[in-house]
């Protein structure tokens, strides 16, 4: 399965930023209180039920997050520098490099994954192969929880916390998300839009999806990934 078509260019855009990121956005969860009672109720439904990764991880903020809710998670992200803040960050928590669109798993190998903006950087047009991968790995009866930003707006920054860079962000409609998931099989069982929170994070609307693998079904992956067991 090849990987995100697009990795070279995110992983040289978070290069030169991602101290600066991690520094910024490491304590992001304490002036976000929908989000911990999100991931809140995501732990207790994941706690004990086996290994949960969170993809797209950056810094590992919401990993660790998890992690002291005493849920078995681990970090996953396409950036090596990335990865280097959150190992350093957060020793207590495994984190490793991986990309989105060819995840190191097997089939039915995961209890949960957290996808919290990882598609960020993925045009709404493209989910089909990352969500896939979700489908892929979740167990039956799986739990995802994805967060991103609602809209339609596509987004280039050439600087991101004084640091240069080139990335580009796209906005996703709730709708279309669902849509997608559904499409590889997950069964979409709860929605949250939130309004941004002001002066703590960019001014865009939130959209947060749990979706779940059904007991006792296969994923809709053979139209995908016809070649892969």
């Amino acid at each position: 399965m090849s990987g995100d078509p697009r990795a070279g260019g995110i992983r040289d855009g978070y290069a030169p930023v991602a101290a600066a990121y991690a520094e910024e956005l490491s304590g992001e969860l304490a002036g976000k209180p929908l989000d911990r009672a999100f991931l809140d109720a995501y732990a207790e439904v994941t706690r004990g039920a086996g290994r949960v990764v969170e993809i797209g991880c950056g810094p590992g903020q919401i990993a660790a997050y998890l992690h002291a809710r005493g849920v078995a998670v681990e970090g996953l992200d396409l950036s090596p520098e990335m990865i280097a803040e959150a190992s350093a960050r957060h020793p207590g928590v495994g984190f490793c490099v991986g990309d989105m669109f060819a995840l190191p798993y097997g089939d039915g190998a995961l209890a949960g994954l957290v996808a919290f903006y990882a598609i960020v950087h993925t045009p709404t047009a493209d989910l089909a192969r990352p969500f896939a991968e979700i489908a892929r790995v979740l167990a039956p009866g799986g739990l995802a929880a994805i967060a991103f930003h609602a809209g339609d707006a596509q987004v280039h920054l050439d600087v991101m916390f004084g640091q240069p860079t080139a990335l580009d962000f796209w906005f996703h409609a709730p709708d279309a998300v669902v849509a997608a998931l559904e499409a590889v099989g997950l069964v979409v069982e709860a929605r949250l839009d939130r309004a941004p929170y002001p002066d703590v994070e960019h001014a865009s609307r939130r959209t947060y999806l749990l979706a779940r693998r059904p007991e006792g079904t296969l994923s809709r992956l053979s139209t995908l990934h016809p070649t892969q067991s």
